[in-house]
């Protein structure tokens, strides 16, 4: 099983982005889980969303202890909170930061990569300048640092899923598995 723990802000769309990973998975034949866990529900506060990905089925509806990979949604979250609890040994993680990952001051020796996820959907304009939603980028940069589920399922599962601008937010990810954005 695979198990990968999203941080985020109320409003940057971790949950959305875990739902999205586990359709993607569902469409190739994989079974997935996603699910949120939220303190005070409001926007901008601390917010984390679990995805289970396994070839059986998944019956453990539990939060995620000890990932195999951490997406952080917002770097300011790494000093709020221990977002590397419990990682595994050869887990992964990856930050929507413009700062290269040994700038981010974690200490971890598991591989941790960063993507520009904020600059990525100013660029196309997903959310507003002050706010913008980095969801579908971060995925993009999952795509390409872990491969869970290819590319082209993610783009797939956020043509359905994404609540607006689906080609943008498609593109986002695209962008940012591409290593581009900026």
């Amino acid at each position: 099983m695979i198990e990968i723990r999203f941080h985020g802000r109320g409003g940057q769309g971790a949950v959305l982005a875990s739902e999205i990973l586990a359709r993607a998975a569902i469409k190739e034949g994989l079974s997935a889980s996603a699910f949120p866990f939220f303190g005070v529900e409001r926007k901008g506060s601390p917010v984390m969303a679990f995805c289970r990905i396994d070839r059986r089925p998944i019956r453990l509806h539990t939060g995620i202890y000890e990932p195999d990979h951490v997406v952080v949604l917002d770097q300011a979250l790494i000093r709020l909170t221990d977002v590397l609890s419990g990682l595994k040994e050869d887990g992964t993680v990856l930050v929507n930061s413009s700062r290269k990952p040994e700038e981010l001051g974690l200490e971890t020796s598991c591989p941790v990569a960063t993507v520009d996820a904020t600059s990525i959907a100013l660029t196309r304009r997903l959310g507003s300048p002050s706010s913008p939603i980095v969801n579908t980028a971060i995925l993009g940069g999952l795509a390409r640092q872990c491969g869970i589920v290819p590319i082209e399922a993610i783009l797939d599962a956020i043509r359905c899923m994404a609540p607006v601008k689906k080609g943008e937010n498609a593109q986002a990810a695209l962008d940012a598995y591409n290593g581009g954005g900026s």
